[in-house]
Protein backbone atom coordinates (compact mmCIF):
# COMPACT_ATOMS: atom_id res chain seq x y z
CA UNK A 1 0.00 0.00 0.00
CA UNK A 2 1.56 3.49 -0.82
CA UNK A 3 2.23 6.06 1.79
CA UNK A 4 4.02 9.33 0.82
CA UNK A 5 7.46 9.31 0.88
CA UNK A 6 9.79 11.96 2.95
CA UNK A 7 10.70 13.17 -0.99
CA UNK A 8 7.32 13.27 -1.80
CA UNK A 9 6.11 15.12 1.12
CA UNK A 10 9.05 17.98 0.65
CA UNK A 11 8.43 18.47 -2.95
CA UNK A 12 4.91 19.09 -1.98
CA UNK A 13 5.78 21.72 0.27
CA UNK A 14 8.32 22.89 -2.07
CA UNK A 15 6.61 22.99 -5.09
CA UNK A 16 2.74 23.21 -3.70
CA UNK A 17 1.95 19.53 -5.57
CA UNK A 18 3.16 16.23 -5.92
CA UNK A 19 2.65 12.87 -8.27
CA UNK A 20 2.39 9.31 -6.59
CA UNK A 21 2.53 6.82 -9.46
CA UNK A 22 0.70 3.37 -8.72
CA UNK A 23 -1.58 4.61 -5.30
CA UNK A 24 -4.62 3.20 -6.07
CA UNK A 25 -4.86 -0.50 -5.29
CA UNK A 26 -6.05 -2.28 -8.46
CA UNK A 27 -9.75 -3.67 -7.19
CA UNK A 28 -10.25 -0.44 -5.86
CA UNK A 29 -9.08 1.29 -9.29
CA UNK A 30 -11.18 -1.26 -11.29
CA UNK A 31 -14.22 -0.58 -9.49
CA UNK A 32 -13.74 2.62 -9.21
CA UNK A 33 -13.49 3.03 -13.11
CA UNK A 34 -16.87 0.39 -13.55
CA UNK A 35 -18.86 2.64 -11.47
CA UNK A 36 -17.63 5.89 -13.28
CA UNK A 37 -18.51 4.36 -16.93
CA UNK A 38 -21.92 3.29 -15.84
CA UNK A 39 -22.84 6.82 -14.60
CA UNK A 40 -21.83 7.85 -18.12
CA UNK A 41 -23.49 5.30 -19.78
CA UNK A 42 -26.69 6.27 -17.47
CA UNK A 43 -26.31 10.07 -18.34
CA UNK A 44 -27.47 9.33 -22.06
CA UNK A 45 -31.15 9.50 -21.10
CA UNK A 46 -30.17 13.40 -19.13
CA UNK A 47 -31.33 16.34 -21.04
CA UNK A 48 -29.89 18.89 -18.85
CA UNK A 49 -28.01 20.40 -15.59
CA UNK A 50 -29.45 18.28 -12.77
CA UNK A 51 -28.13 17.12 -8.87
CA UNK A 52 -25.50 14.31 -10.67
CA UNK A 53 -24.73 15.40 -13.81
CA UNK A 54 -23.41 18.76 -15.43
CA UNK A 55 -23.26 18.45 -19.16
CA UNK A 56 -20.81 19.17 -21.66
CA UNK A 57 -21.76 21.19 -24.97
CA UNK A 58 -22.94 18.80 -27.36
CA UNK A 59 -24.18 16.53 -24.62
CA UNK A 60 -27.09 13.90 -26.74
CA UNK A 61 -28.29 10.49 -26.33
CA UNK A 62 -26.32 9.32 -28.99
CA UNK A 63 -22.84 10.64 -28.16
CA UNK A 64 -23.04 11.67 -23.81
CA UNK A 65 -20.34 14.26 -23.15
CA UNK A 66 -20.17 15.56 -19.66
CA UNK A 67 -18.26 18.07 -17.47
CA UNK A 68 -18.06 16.25 -14.27
CA UNK A 69 -20.22 13.57 -11.86
CA UNK A 70 -21.05 16.23 -9.29
CA UNK A 71 -20.49 15.16 -5.71
CA UNK A 72 -19.71 11.12 -6.42
CA UNK A 73 -19.40 10.72 -2.80
CA UNK A 74 -23.21 11.25 -2.51
CA UNK A 75 -24.40 9.34 -5.56
CA UNK A 76 -22.19 5.85 -5.20
CA UNK A 77 -20.52 4.18 -2.17
CA UNK A 78 -17.10 3.64 -3.76
CA UNK A 79 -16.31 6.61 -4.18
CA UNK A 80 -16.88 7.55 -0.31
CA UNK A 81 -15.32 4.00 0.91
CA UNK A 82 -11.60 4.89 -1.14
CA UNK A 83 -11.68 8.42 0.32
CA UNK A 84 -11.99 7.21 3.79
CA UNK A 85 -9.87 4.07 3.03
CA UNK A 86 -6.04 3.85 4.42
CA UNK A 87 -5.32 3.28 0.72
CA UNK A 88 -5.43 6.93 0.44
CA UNK A 89 -5.62 8.63 3.88
CA UNK A 90 -1.66 7.23 4.07
CA UNK A 91 -0.88 9.92 1.57
CA UNK A 92 -2.62 12.56 3.34
CA UNK A 93 -2.45 12.54 7.21
CA UNK A 94 1.54 13.20 6.57
CA UNK A 95 -0.03 16.63 5.37
CA UNK A 96 -3.17 17.59 7.11
CA UNK A 97 -2.63 15.42 10.44
CA UNK A 98 -4.92 12.90 11.76
CA UNK A 99 -8.08 15.14 11.95
CA UNK A 100 -9.52 15.54 8.57
CA UNK A 101 -12.78 16.87 6.51
CA UNK A 102 -14.02 16.47 3.17
CA UNK A 103 -15.29 19.75 2.10
CA UNK A 104 -16.57 18.49 -1.26
CA UNK A 105 -15.55 15.58 -4.18
CA UNK A 106 -16.34 15.90 -7.63
CA UNK A 107 -15.56 13.37 -11.02
CA UNK A 108 -14.34 15.75 -13.53
CA UNK A 109 -15.00 13.70 -16.94
CA UNK A 110 -14.05 16.31 -19.36
CA UNK A 111 -15.34 14.63 -23.05
CA UNK A 112 -13.08 13.71 -25.59
CA UNK A 113 -12.33 15.92 -28.29
CA UNK A 114 -12.93 19.29 -27.19
CA UNK A 115 -14.16 18.87 -23.52
CA UNK A 116 -14.30 22.22 -21.73
CA UNK A 117 -11.07 23.93 -20.03
CA UNK A 118 -10.60 24.72 -16.29
CA UNK A 119 -9.24 28.60 -16.63
CA UNK A 120 -6.48 29.12 -14.40
CA UNK A 121 -7.93 29.55 -10.73
CA UNK A 122 -6.66 28.75 -6.84
CA UNK A 123 -8.89 27.11 -4.87
CA UNK A 124 -8.60 28.73 -2.28
CA UNK A 125 -10.41 31.79 -4.06
CA UNK A 126 -13.11 29.77 -3.75
CA UNK A 127 -13.56 28.75 -0.31
CA UNK A 128 -11.05 30.75 2.27
CA UNK A 129 -10.76 28.82 5.55
CA UNK A 130 -9.04 30.27 8.97
CA UNK A 131 -5.92 28.76 7.71
CA UNK A 132 -5.01 27.34 4.43
CA UNK A 133 -4.00 23.26 5.87
CA UNK A 134 -6.24 22.25 2.84
CA UNK A 135 -5.43 20.36 -0.58
CA UNK A 136 -6.88 18.27 -3.51
CA UNK A 137 -6.71 14.82 -4.10
CA UNK A 138 -6.66 14.34 -7.63
CA UNK A 139 -7.37 10.33 -8.65
CA UNK A 140 -6.65 9.44 -12.40
CA UNK A 141 -8.94 7.02 -13.57
CA UNK A 142 -8.10 7.08 -16.65
CA UNK A 143 -4.41 7.13 -18.35
CA UNK A 144 -3.85 11.05 -18.57
CA UNK A 145 -0.94 12.42 -21.44
CA UNK A 146 -0.43 15.52 -22.58
CA UNK A 147 -3.02 15.74 -24.82
CA UNK A 148 -6.00 14.92 -23.06
CA UNK A 149 -6.20 18.54 -21.13
CA UNK A 150 -4.28 16.70 -17.75
CA UNK A 151 -4.00 19.41 -14.70
CA UNK A 152 -0.96 21.75 -14.92
CA UNK A 153 0.66 23.67 -12.03
CA UNK A 154 2.44 26.18 -11.31
CA UNK A 155 5.33 25.40 -8.87
CA UNK A 156 5.89 27.35 -5.30
CA UNK A 157 2.37 29.60 -6.19
CA UNK A 158 1.10 28.04 -3.06
CA UNK A 159 3.64 30.32 -1.23
CA UNK A 160 2.54 33.47 -3.50
CA UNK A 161 -0.29 36.20 -3.24
CA UNK A 162 -4.21 35.61 -3.69
CA UNK A 163 -4.92 36.90 -7.30
CA UNK A 164 -7.43 38.19 -8.45
CA UNK A 165 -10.69 36.07 -9.47
CA UNK A 166 -12.65 38.97 -10.18
CA UNK A 167 -13.45 40.19 -14.50
CA UNK A 168 -15.47 43.64 -14.14
CA UNK A 169 -16.60 43.73 -10.24
CA UNK A 170 -18.01 40.28 -9.98
CA UNK A 171 -16.18 37.04 -9.41
CA UNK A 172 -15.40 34.92 -12.33
CA UNK A 173 -13.61 31.97 -10.53
CA UNK A 174 -10.47 32.90 -12.63
CA UNK A 175 -7.52 34.25 -13.22
CA UNK A 176 -6.60 36.78 -15.34
CA UNK A 177 -3.95 34.98 -18.01
CA UNK A 178 -2.37 38.42 -18.84
CA UNK A 179 -1.73 38.55 -14.85
CA UNK A 180 2.04 38.42 -15.10
CA UNK A 181 2.15 37.63 -11.43
CA UNK A 182 0.63 33.92 -12.77
CA UNK A 183 3.48 33.21 -14.31
CA UNK A 184 1.68 30.64 -16.94
CA UNK A 185 4.82 29.86 -18.95
CA UNK A 186 6.20 28.11 -15.73
CA UNK A 187 3.11 26.02 -15.66
CA UNK A 188 4.19 22.18 -15.60
CA UNK A 189 1.58 18.96 -16.81
CA UNK A 190 0.52 16.42 -14.40
CA UNK A 191 0.65 13.26 -17.07
CA UNK A 192 0.41 9.79 -15.73
CA UNK A 193 -1.43 6.37 -16.09
CA UNK A 194 -4.79 5.40 -14.51
CA UNK A 195 -4.02 4.68 -10.73
CA UNK A 196 -1.49 7.45 -10.22
CA UNK A 197 -2.68 10.08 -7.61
CA UNK A 198 -1.79 13.98 -7.60
CA UNK A 199 -2.01 16.36 -4.48
CA UNK A 200 -2.07 20.04 -4.62
CA UNK A 201 -2.05 22.47 -1.90
CA UNK A 202 -5.26 24.96 -1.59
CA UNK A 203 -3.39 28.01 -2.71
CA UNK A 204 -1.72 26.49 -5.65
CA UNK A 205 -2.38 28.45 -9.35
CA UNK A 206 -3.35 25.24 -11.62
CA UNK A 207 -6.17 24.76 -14.33
CA UNK A 208 -6.74 22.59 -17.84
CA UNK A 209 -6.81 22.70 -21.39
CA UNK A 210 -9.42 21.07 -23.42
CA UNK A 211 -9.34 17.38 -23.94
CA UNK A 212 -8.15 16.35 -27.68
CA UNK A 213 -7.69 12.83 -26.54
CA UNK A 214 -10.02 10.34 -28.11
CA UNK A 215 -11.51 9.33 -24.84
CA UNK A 216 -12.75 10.83 -21.80
CA UNK A 217 -10.38 12.50 -19.16
CA UNK A 218 -11.93 10.85 -15.99
CA UNK A 219 -10.13 12.94 -12.98
CA UNK A 220 -11.88 11.64 -9.70
CA UNK A 221 -11.27 14.88 -7.21
CA UNK A 222 -11.64 15.27 -3.35
CA UNK A 223 -11.19 18.37 -1.39
CA UNK A 224 -10.14 17.64 2.16
CA UNK A 225 -9.20 20.46 4.87
CA UNK A 226 -7.39 19.57 8.37
CA UNK A 227 -10.62 19.57 10.66
CA UNK A 228 -9.06 22.89 12.86
CA UNK A 229 -9.16 24.44 9.63
CA UNK A 230 -13.04 26.30 9.71
CA UNK A 231 -14.52 28.16 6.28
CA UNK A 232 -15.16 32.05 6.70
CA UNK A 233 -18.72 32.16 7.06
CA UNK A 234 -20.14 33.33 3.46
CA UNK A 235 -17.19 31.60 1.33
CA UNK A 236 -18.07 27.56 1.00
CA UNK A 237 -21.67 27.06 -0.33
CA UNK A 238 -21.88 23.71 1.22
CA UNK A 239 -22.13 25.31 4.78
CA UNK A 240 -24.00 28.46 4.65
CA UNK A 241 -27.67 28.69 5.26
CA UNK A 242 -27.70 26.11 8.16
CA UNK A 243 -28.27 26.48 11.18
CA UNK A 244 -25.93 25.70 14.36
CA UNK A 245 -27.11 21.94 14.58
CA UNK A 246 -26.74 21.31 10.80
CA UNK A 247 -23.67 22.77 10.18
CA UNK A 248 -22.64 20.66 13.06
CA UNK A 249 -23.85 17.56 11.76
CA UNK A 250 -22.76 18.33 8.53
CA UNK A 251 -19.03 18.65 9.61
CA UNK A 252 -19.00 15.22 11.65
CA UNK A 253 -20.85 13.56 8.75
CA UNK A 254 -17.67 14.76 6.20
CA UNK A 255 -15.18 13.74 8.81
CA UNK A 256 -13.25 11.40 6.87
CA UNK A 257 -10.98 10.34 10.00
CA UNK A 258 -9.88 11.56 13.42
CA UNK A 259 -12.53 14.47 15.52
CA UNK A 260 -14.10 17.45 14.45
CA UNK A 261 -12.00 20.33 16.03
CA UNK A 262 -14.22 23.07 18.03
CA UNK A 263 -11.35 25.24 18.24
CA UNK A 264 -10.54 26.58 14.86
CA UNK A 265 -6.58 27.73 14.38
CA UNK A 266 -6.08 30.90 13.25
CA UNK A 267 -2.79 31.60 10.70
CA UNK A 268 -1.93 34.80 8.94
CA UNK A 269 -3.35 33.87 5.81
CA UNK A 270 -4.74 36.27 2.62
CA UNK A 271 -7.95 36.17 2.29
CA UNK A 272 -10.43 37.52 -1.24
CA UNK A 273 -13.88 36.84 -0.31
CA UNK A 274 -15.84 35.25 -3.22
CA UNK A 275 -18.60 37.91 -3.92
CA UNK A 276 -20.45 39.23 -5.79
CA UNK A 277 -21.01 35.71 -7.60
CA UNK A 278 -22.05 35.69 -11.01
CA UNK A 279 -25.47 34.90 -12.75
CA UNK A 280 -24.74 31.33 -12.57
CA UNK A 281 -22.30 30.00 -9.55
CA UNK A 282 -23.47 26.10 -9.76
CA UNK A 283 -19.93 25.03 -10.70
CA UNK A 284 -16.93 25.99 -11.88
CA UNK A 285 -17.62 26.18 -15.54
CA UNK A 286 -20.80 28.16 -14.73
CA UNK A 287 -18.86 30.63 -12.63
CA UNK A 288 -16.10 30.94 -15.25
CA UNK A 289 -18.35 31.26 -18.22
CA UNK A 290 -21.47 33.68 -16.98
CA UNK A 291 -18.89 35.41 -14.45
CA UNK A 292 -16.71 36.22 -18.73
CA UNK A 293 -13.54 35.09 -17.25
CA UNK A 294 -11.23 35.39 -20.33
CA UNK A 295 -10.12 32.13 -21.39
CA UNK A 296 -6.48 31.29 -21.72
CA UNK A 297 -6.93 27.91 -23.69
CA UNK A 298 -9.37 30.12 -26.28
Amino acid sequence: MATLTEKQQSDYWRDGYVLIEDAVPANILSELQSVTLNFIEASRSVTQNNDIYDLDKGHSEKTPRLNRIKTPHSVHTIYKEYMRSDALLNLIRPLLGPDIRMNNSKLNTKAAQGGAPVEWHQDWAFYPHTNDDLLAVGVMLSDINEEDGPLQMIPGSHKEPVLSHFNNGVFCGAINPDDSEARLNDAVSITGKAGSVSLHHVRTTHGSAPNNGTDPRLLLLYELAAADAWPISGALSTYTGMNQQELWQTFNDNMVCGTQSVTPRLTEVPVLMPVPPPEDASSIFQTQSSGGAKSAFA
